[in-house]
This record gives structure tokens, sequence and C-alpha cells, in this order.
């Protein structure tokens, strides 16, 4: 069958899209590719087809939950077997989906990058032929990108231990810099770079400033105006709940969706938007991306978005049907210092990363009388997070970060805990089996400690035994849960690294640890500073917004036939500029009142007093800082230090001008307490 005769009988449509169909050809030609298609212009697709034309099983890698589940229901819809393995199935469904990927059964399977982490999934993966790999959102493997996740770059490696001949990555926004980076890390040739255009004529944008106490008033009467569903965007997950219950009062139909809500409650209020039930959602970031609903109207960013990239991502969920939509931005400067805040609320402390690295020193020294343990590190992330005082995602960064600079080197990734419930008496069990694994298997339940129902499988006593492999033993265990002989939970993923001594006893590691971090905070500020000078532009946005993505599509000068200076800046026609609207955005009040020095003074010491004996050392600037912004950190979270009446006392002031302002307090202090 060709791939045109697939695209009508399978997937129901009778020509491709731009780009599709060179992606496809490429791709079976056997050239690893990277499309960069505009949000909604059926990326999907070019896995999709191509994976019925493959002999194998295609892998794909995809950040979010939702994601997922959207293009499995969209798969299922054309008759074509695809699966995810993630964290909602349960042990019998992920086994379900495991056999029918060995069967050949299953030819999509999605998955998160974290996966790959799973030693019980790496151990599955390596036993089946995969045909190509899809990583979806690619632009998080570029760290110039703007939702870099440190885990997307092992993926080439990955990729190379599996020995995958075929990598599609798919993206709608990459400026050139970050799309030469991803190209470069998949050996991805210029020539199998497909770019369709990010130009979107059906989007109208509008930036319409607007101080904080006129903004809901604004909002209303915006949607009043409008026809069919939207989304409105919000920057902290509290406004989502304020802002959806003033717009209920008023009379629309709206709801609000963050990430704290748990993940039932998240899915019923996606569900009935997709389905009509509900006009507007107000939502964080944590709502949209997936989101394949063709007929939203309108987008409305009642907070600044994070970056120009958030900010096109964001707007582009706006007339997938290629009918015209709506883009509005209530912008003004007040957000400002949240947007910045979780900037610097990810950047790592020196004295965070110093104590990492003293960390691994302790144990490889503790680790160095034990042969099996020598030269090794073993972690699990929340402890190591709590201990170091970094959180989750910043320190990924920083154990990635380690791993390039030669410092570590991933061995493996183990379950803590293994633990066994047997659905067959023990010995009807073990009779199934010839007599050498007979003898295995009772092995392996004399290590186990049952209580009632559940035992523990103690594997330092079961490897004392050096004849027994532990790569054995879990694929043993996972046959019998298979032939539904025993149910098997794990948890505790541990991971282990070999440490170079040599490097990280350079003198200049923590330094140059910090200037990486330290130089990210600064790239990332600039961000902002240039989205802000984006909505404040004199010039065409949409021209801009092109050309920030390296679109090339008015760089022939077109124009608004409309205008008849042919020697004009290209225009849209069809933003708030072209109309002669020139935003300048503005603070709501012109002076945020500052707390008293005796107010910050005795927030401080209020700090100190509670962390007092909880740390080995003084607190930093840096925490203070932190603690005066409203930042959340490890520390912080374990002390319950929200509830001191200076935590977030500084929360509307801008996060260097409260590092401004305390440096001489904290200087006073530190003298006073030496």
């Amino acid at each position: 069958m060709t791939i045109q005769q697939s695209l009508k009988t399978t997937f129901g449509f009778d020509s491709f899209r731009q780009g599709q169909e060179q992606t496809i050809s490429q791709l079976l030609s056997g050239h690893s590719s990277l499309s960069i298609f505009p949000t909604g212009s059926g990326k999907s697709l070019c896995y999709q087809l191509t994976a019925l034309h493959l002999p194998h099983l295609t892998l794909v890698v995809s950040p979010l939950l939702a994601l997922m589940k959207d293009q499995l229901a969209f798969l299922a819809s054309k008759g074509i077997a695809a699966a995810s393995i993630d964290s909602t199935l349960k042990a019998n469904e992920a086994q379900t989906v495991m056999a029918g990927v060995r069967s050949g059964d299953i030819n999509i399977l999605m998955v998160s990058v974290e996966r790959f982490k799973n030693e019980r999934f790496r151990q599955f993966i390596e036993s089946v032929a995969v045909s190509m790999l899809v990583v979806d959102e690619a632009h998080c493997i570029s760290e110039w990108g703007h939702n870099f996740r440190p885990d997307y770059l092992k993926l080439p490696s990955y990729c190379q231990a599996l020995k995958i001949p075929l990598v599609l990555l798919l993206t709608a926004t990459a400026t050139r810099k970050v799309k030469q980076d991803m190209a470069a890390k998949f050996a991805i040739r210029d020539e199998h770079i497909v770019q369709t255009g990010f130009y979107r004529a059906n989007l109208d944008l509008s930036v319409l400033p607007v101080t904080q106490a006129h903004k809901d008033k604004q909002l209303a009467q915006i949607i009043t105006a409008q026809q069919g569903p939207g989304i409105v965007y919000v920057t902290l997950q509290h406004s989502a709940e304020t802002v959806a219950q003033y717009l209920t009062q008023q009379g629309f139909n709206a709801c609000a969706y963050h990430a704290g809500f748990d993940s039932d409650t998240r899915s019923q209020i996606q569900q009935d938007f997709m389905a009509g039930k509900i006009q507007v959602i107000v939502a964080t970031i944590a709502f949209g991306m997936g989101i394949d609903k063709s007929d939203i109207r309108f987008v409305i960013h009642y907070d600044l978005p994070k970056s120009i990239e958030n900010y096109s991502q964001e707007i582009g969920r706006a007339g997938r049907d290629g009918l015209p939509a709506q883009c509005f931005t209530l912008a003004n400067l007040d957000g400002l210092n949240t947007v910045e805040n979780f900037v610097y609320g990810d950047t790592p402390e020196f004295t965070g990363i110093e104590m990492l690295l003293n960390s691994i020193q302790a144990e490889v020294i503790t680790n160095a009388y034990d042969s099996q343990a020598e030269g090794k590190w073993e972690l699990q992330i929340l402890q190591l997070s709590n201990a170091v005082n970094i959180k989750q995602l910043p320190l990924k960064t920083l154990l990635v970060q380690l791993e390039l600079a030669g410092v570590i080197e991933p061995l493996y990734a183990y379950f803590a805990d293994f633990k066994i419930k047997l659905l067959q008496p023990q010995a009807e069990i073990i009779s199934r089996f010839n007599e050498q694994r007979q003898d295995f298997l009772r092995r392996i339940f004399s290590a186990t400690a049952f209580k009632k129902v559940w035992g523990s499988l103690n594997f330092d006593t079961l490897l004392q035994d050096k004849s027994i492999e532990r790569n054995r033993v879990i694929a043993a265990l996972e046959y019998l849960q298979e032939q539904q002989l025993i149910v098997l939970e794990t948890k505790g993923i541990t991971e282990v690294f070999k440490i170079n001594l040599t490097e990280l006893a350079e003198p200049s590691l923590c330094q140059n640890l910090s200037s990486y971090f330290k130089d990210n905070e600064e790239k990332e500020i600039k961000r902002i500073a240039t989205l802000v000078r984006f909505f404040q532009l004199d010039t065409c946005l949409t021209v801009s917004l092109a050309r920030y993505f390296d679109d090339d599509i008015f760089d022939g000068n077109e124009l608004d036939s409309s205008n008849p200076n042919t020697n004009a800046v290209p225009q849209c026609g069809h933003c708030s500029v072209c109309r002669g609207q020139i935003a300048v955005l503005e603070h709501s009040h012109t002076k945020i009142p500052w707390p008293s020095d005796e107010a910050l003074t005795q927030g401080m010491q209020e700090l100190a007093q509670r962390l007092k004996d909880k740390i080995n050392q003084p607190l930093s600037l840096e925490s203070y800082c932190r603690f005066f912004s409203g930042m959340t950190v490890p520390l912080f979270g374990r002390n319950k230090v929200r509830q001191l009446s200076g935590f977030g006392l500084c929360e509307q002031q801008r996060y260097q001008a409260i590092r401004d302002r305390i440096t001489p307090l904290f200087t006073a202090m530190h003298k006073y307490t030496a």
C-alpha cells in the first residue's frame, strides 16, 4: 500500500498538508528528520502514517500524559494499534501492553522520557525491535529552548544503545539556534529539516494595555463579544480559581483548570471542554499541550506568558479549523516579578551545589572498602532534593551537567522495593517449571519476607549468591506476572552512577556549575525582557513573531494587499499594531510600598530561628530573598516556613530589587551573629 493509499483508507484524508508527505517520504527512505510545523498543522500524522509502513515498533517519547491520551484516542478511532506505558496503568494493564508489543500486535508505543530510567521498562524495550524513535515537543531537547528538560539530553544515547535506525523530531516552536541544536544531537542533515512556516493567517493578535483594577471588566467585555469556546491563561493556580469564579458570577460558563487539581478532576474538566459542556477554561499552562480541539475561537492571556515561545504555543491552540480566531493579551507589568521569580527560584544556590558534591565525595569514601560499591554513588531524587535544598527539576539539570562534565556516568537504575503477591500457592507455582528453574524460584521466594498478602524481596540477601544476577531475577518475576501467577509492585527508583574522582576533585567544578545556572538565569530573564519588548513593538506583531521563529515568509516583503506603499515594512493586516494600536505597558501603581527595615529584619530573624539546627551552615542571602519573594524550596517546605509572617512579604517586588534591599540588612545581621 502506498502512503497516499494509507492516507485515504486509514486516515480518511484526500491529500497531505504541507510538509507531511516530504517528512514521511524521507523517513521511509531511511533518513532521520526534523519537522517544524505550526501548532495544529498535522505533525502527528508524520509518525502515525510512517509507523504503518515500518516493520517493527515505533516508540514515541511525549512530555505530557494528556498529549499521549489524546493521540491514543485518535489512533484508536482509525483502527491503529497503539498504547502507552505510563503511571496511570495498573500492573496487569502494563503487562497486557508489553505482551501486545512483543507479539507485534501494537505498532506504536508512547512513553515519557523518564520511563527510560525504569529498569523493568529498559529490560523490556531492549528485548523488542524498534524501527523508529519519535520525539514529540522536541524543543525540550535543546538547552536554548524554552521548555528544556534535562532528561531529554539523554535521548541520543538511549537511541544509540537501543540501535534504533530512524529518528523523527517534531515541534512547533524553534528558533534557528534551537533548530540547529536539535538536528546536531541526532545527526540530522540540513536537507532533512522540514519547516513549513510559522505564520497563520486566521489568527488575529491584539495587545491591550490594562491596569489590574480594570482587567476583570475588560476580560468580561472581550468574552461577551466572542462566539464559541476559548481559553484564558493565567500564571498562578490561585488566579485560575478566582478569575473563573468572577466569570461564573458574570454569567459565563467558565471553569478553572490547574495542576493542583487531582488527575480525575483535570480529566473531567478537559472532557467537558472538549465536548462543548464548558465554554471558557481559565487555566495555567498545565492546560493546553495536546488539546486537539479545532474550534477554539479565542485565547486570552490574562497574565503575561513566560516567553515568546510559550505565547506562540498558547495562541496556537486557537483556530485550528482554519476559521478566524482572536488572541488577546491583557498586558501590564504587574505580573513581571511573578514570571521572573519562577526563573530565580529554579537557580540552585552555590551552597546547595557544594553540598551535593560533598555528599558524592562522602559516599565514595564510605564505599571505598566495599568492592561491590567502590566508585559508585546511589541516589533517590526526592531524598537528594531535600538533602541539598535544590528543587527536583534543577537538580536533574545539575546531574546532567555532571554527566556532561565527566564527573558521573549513569550505570543503571533499579527499584529499591519489590513486593510480591502470590496468586497461586507457592508450591504450585514452582511445580510448573523444570528442576533448575524450580531451584532458582525457591531462592527468590526464600529471600522474600511474606506477610498476610504481600512479600518484600530482599535483594541484598539474594544477591549474596554470586551466581544469581539481578536482571535474571527481574525477568523471572516479570514472567510470573505475565503468566498471572503473581502480582509484582515496584517503587523507590534508585539511580546508580560511576564516579570519576579526578573530575570530582577539580577545584573549579562547583564554581563552573554555579556559573552555568547563573548564565541560564540571565538568559531566561532576558527572554522575559524580549517578550515585554515584543508586546510593545511598533511594527507588525505577526511578522515579528514569524521572523523570531526563523520563518522567511515575509522576507520577500509581502504586504497586506490594501497597503499601497510597496516599499513599506511587511504587515499582516490582522494585528493590533497594523490597526494602529501600539501598546505601552506600565505598572498599575506607580510605586509599590516596601515593608520597613524593621519588618524585614524581624522576618529574617524569624526564618533564622525556624531553621536553627535544621542546616549545618548559616542561611545565605539567596535564602532570605526567596523567603521574602514567597518562593518554595525543599528546605522551606519541610519546615513549614510558609506559616511565618515574613513569608512572601515582598512578593509584589522584583527579585533583584529585594536582593538590593536586604543585602545591607543581611550584612548587618551576619556581623551581629558572627
